[in-house]
């Protein structure tokens, strides 16, 4: 398996590993799915220690750069929620404007 390979199954397993461990810790899970989730994750976690520990090359840094990124652009501040009148008043005057211009032109 290539590297790029190699890294995705890493990151996939451990994914898969937050995804058990939320489940062996619910409340509302039951006890088969609880044991299920247990064994699940100490297979995974095998796994990853076979694996070993990611190479440390230039790709990694360009990952961890690239979620930092992507969190950043998420976590800009939202469109206020409501307008004030001035947003209104200069949407009615570029309707007026446009069917002004369209009533003049004709």
């Amino acid at each position: 398996m290539d590297e790029n390979g190699f890294s995705r199954s890493v990151a996939a397993l451990r994914r898969k590993l937050r995804g058990l461990a939320a489940v062996a810790q619910d409340p509302g899970a039951a006890a088969p799915e609880k044991a299920n989730a247990t064994a699940l994750k100490q297979r995974l976690e095998q796994r990853l220690r076979e694996a070993g520990a990611p190479a440390g090359d230039w790709t990694d840094h360009a990952f961890r750069f690239g979620r930092w990124a992507k969190d950043i652009r998420k976590s800009g501040p939202g469109d206020p929620a409501e307008g004030d009148w001035t947003d209104q008043a200069h949407r009615l005057g570029k309707a007026l404007r446009r069917s002004y211009k369209k009533w003049s032109s004709d």
